[in-house]
């Protein structure tokens, strides 16, 4: 069966990993972090975007060397596994895991509308959050010839990588925020836009003399930041 997927380590000293055989499934998991707003009186509490969580990969991946024979000169299946471990061990220059690219033949995001097209893609960047393997077959001697590696990657991508996938615009209208307790305008500047140095817009906007006492369940009107203004 020729290969679809490979594992890419982008850093000197490594090459790049081949699985032996396809996996049966690829499952992504992308949670969501919101914070509740509680108002007096309202019957439910509001739903505040914060910001998402890391993006996990898990892939299970199938060895086997049974190709080349079961004797007493059986090819141990740890030659092609550990090749895979040696991706999850701290490098010694930087003091921590490589980052890793997985790559599939299908374009996952497909399906996404032209505003976010920007969040497609073919591979997945990250960096291994666990690793495990289980031996399902042996030898006469012990020597392991197949065995199952399941393998958690944890999304990596630097700030300018995820403005620019993201491909986030200004809104055409004000929108509003409501200020929970001990919340600062500078707080707020960095939760909307991650500009904390916008805090004074807020202020401006909504008259706020004193931005130090920000009373909770007010409504900020939001003003539109346009890109270099």
């Amino acid at each position: 069966m020729k290969p679809l997927l490979n594992v890419m380590l982008y850093s000197p000293g490594y090459v790049s990993f081949t699985a032996q055989y396809n996996p049966t499934e690829l499952l992504f998991e992308k949670q969501m972090q919101f914070a509740e707003i509680t108002i007096p009186g309202l019957d439910a509490p509001l739903q505040q975007f914060v910001r998402g969580q890391a993006e996990k990969l898990t892939i299970e991946l199938f060895f086997d060397t049974t190709e080349g024979g079961t004797g007493l000169e059986a090819q141990s299946v740890t030659e092609k596994t550990d090749q895979l471990f040696q991706l999850a061990r701290i490098n010694p220059d930087k003091h921590a895991p490589p980052i890793v690219t997985f790559i599939w033949g299908g374009l996952a995001g497909d399906a996404l509308g032209p505003d976010v097209s920007g969040q497609k893609r073919h591979s997945f960047q990250g960096v291994i959050e666990s690793i495990r393997q289980k031996f399902t077959l042996f030898n006469p001697i012990g020597i392991p010839l197949r065995a199952t590696v399941n393998l958690v990657i944890r999304e990596y991508r630097t700030l300018d990588e995820q403005l620019s996938q993201l491909n986030l615009k200004s809104p055409d209208r004000t929108r509003s925020h409501v200020v929970r307790g001990g919340e600062t305008l500078t707080a707020v500047a960095t939760t909307e836009w991650g500009r904390p140095e916008e805090w004074r817009r807020i202020a401006d906007e909504n008259e706020i003399e004193d931005p130090r006492r920000l009373r909770p369940g007010t409504f900020l009107d939001l003003p539109i930041i346009v890109a270099g203004g």
